[in-house]
């Protein structure tokens, strides 16, 4: 039985906030809008493109028919595809955690609400991918977090079990989903939630991946024996 670890992907493994938000504007100037500036866009990042540019338009003081979000939602995943690592980059710390907790024989997935070819994607151009066991999106399953099916199945898909799993993460979803799961849950600070996560009940929360290795074997003593 060995262990896994689950990670989310924007704003927990990479920092996408600079792309996410300058297809954002992109898509928002197409219809005359204008951009939102990246301080204020960042908190709107973490649930989705549809939801962001509901958020991008609100912030405009603007609404627009259901057909021509689901129109602005497409323009935006083909523009964000052909973008999607220009500013993106893994947050310090984490090539070396994935690759410390890979020699011990740790399984490792990602548990993300972005789509999942465009996590793929994202994750093969940063040169990570290959560092996953099971990569699973938004539309990977039935279900999407928060309900714990998709977390659980992640696990599942990577070869491992919910009983000896451990699921990083930096928003109310993540821990919220992790919760749902009885899974242990460690938050990072330095994500993209709107709520500081020490307000959101995680179990540890973490400020660089140099910490993660402790924040472990603190949750899971036993598994670190595991591995």
């Amino acid at each position: 039985m060995r262990p896994t670890l689950v990670f989310d992907l924007d704003g927990t493994l990479v920092d996408t906030a600079a792309d996410l938000v300058a297809t954002l504007n992109v898509i928002l100037e197409r219809e005359g809008l204008a951009a939102v500036p990246y301080a204020d866009a960042v908190p709107m990042v973490g649930h989705g493109a549809r939801v962001l540019i509901e958020r991008g338009l609100a912030a405009n003081g603007a609404t627009r028919e259901a057909a021509l979000i689901d129109r602005m939602f497409d323009d935006y995943i083909a523009h964000y595809a052909a973008n999607i690592a220009v500013g993106s980059r893994p947050f310090p710390g984490v090539v070396a955690a994935l690759d410390a907790f890979a020699s011990r024989g740790w399984l490792l997935a990602v548990c993300t609400n972005k789509l999942e070819h465009l996590s793929l994607k994202l994750l093969s151009e940063l040169g990570l991918a290959d560092r996953f066991d099971a990569i699973c999106g938004a539309d990977t399953f039935l279900a999407r977090k928060p309900d714990p099916i998709a977390l659980t199945e992640t696990i599942r898909r990577a070869g491992g079990v919910a009983e000896a799993a451990i699921m990083v993460g930096d928003s109310r979803t993540d821990i919220d989903t992790a919760k749902a799961a009885a899974i242990p849950v460690v938050a990072v600070d330095f994500g993209y939630t709107p709520v500081p996560v020490t307000e959101l009940g995680p179990d540890i929360v973490i400020s660089h991946y140099d910490d993660l290795e402790a924040a472990v074997a603190r949750l899971r003593p036993d598994l670190v024996g595991q591995a």
